[in-house]
């Protein structure tokens, strides 16, 4: 572990980092065993609290979906001693009644992702089988629906989200496919993240800003990169707000399941697990 110690890390756009309540700001330098996260890391506080920012894509968004470093991602927030994760992703449509402009706070995922994604710590040497049958933890969920309401956010408190490979986006085909599968909403980012902070041992919840309708629908444009960037600048104001308050009301105290999510998920003996790999992964181990 690190000698900077915070309880909450931010995971979005590089423009989150840039609230104007943040004070004391330093930048942290990580190098992770599996890499560099994909920018250094901008610590500041924010209602009295330490927060960790983490552009997802890096500075300037170099990285498609495919490429982020989403393992080292993770490891390099749980070094910092990170126990919940506040994401903020873009999102299409999949419902009529999900608008451009609104917020969902997702409260199921699936996973249609397809190439080379780092989908897990756990390697040859130690096996262990993390539930997520709920991926997004319920805590933090009400308290982003709350902080989005209380900032004058429209927001949903329930979705699916499915998330697909990219960086291209959907055929109508697929489109309507997810559609008849109950998806809700979808997006290129939110797996394999939500599924390594559950093994890192992090709570961990998104604020999926829908920019579009995706393209089921027969009238409309279909959705462009342009379109998605400036409805997730439109919603910049929102997002620094509804992040203000939920950091201010959330409680660091707070110990989850997920926290332990490890206690119960390893199948390797103890004198059977690699030691090279348990020193490897002893951040992620570790219940600070």
């Amino acid at each position: 572990m690190t000698t900077t110690s915070t309880k909450i890390a931010v995971i979005g756009g590089s423009g989150l980092y840039n609230m104007p309540s943040i004070t004391d700001k330093t930048e942290v330098i990580l190098e992770t065993p599996f890499g560099k996260p994909s920018a250094p890391i901008v610590i500041g506080t924010v209602h009295g609290k330490r927060v960790a920012f983490l552009p997802r894509h890096g500075v300037g968004h170099v990285y498609s979906p495919s490429s982020v470093p989403y393992r080292a991602n993770a490891y390099a927030l749980r070094m910092l001693g990170v126990r919940f994760v506040l994401a903020v992703s873009a999102c299409g449509s999949l419902r009529e009644s999900f608008e451009p402009g609104n917020i969902v706070i997702p409260h199921q995922l699936l996973d249609f992702t397809k190439l080379w994604r780092e989908r897990t710590f756990f390697e040859t040497g130690i096996v262990a089988h993390v539930s997520i049958a709920d991926p997004f933890s319920a805590e933090l969920r009400t308290l982003l629906c709350e902080a989005v309401h209380a900032v004058g956010g429209t927001v949903h408190p329930h979705g699916t989200y499915i998330t697909i490979e990219g960086p291209r986006f959907s055929t109508r085909a697929e489109s309507l496919t997810y559609r008849q599968w109950g998806c809700d909403i979808i997006g290129m980012t939110t797996s394999p993240e939500a599924q390594l902070c559950a093994e890192a041992q992090m709570a961990y919840a998104v604020m999926a800003h829908v920019t579009d309708y995706d393209v089921w629908r027969e009238t409309g444009e279909s959705v462009t990169s342009q379109m998605v960037m400036e409805t997730m600048k439109h919603n910049l104001g929102i997002t620094q707000q509804a992040l203000e308050v939920a950091i201010a009301q959330l409680d660091e105290t707070l110990d989850l399941p997920v926290h332990h999510s490890l206690e119960t998920a390893l199948l390797t003996a103890p004198e059977a697990q690699s030691v090279e790999l348990r020193e490897k992964l002893s951040a992620i181990f570790s219940t600070d």
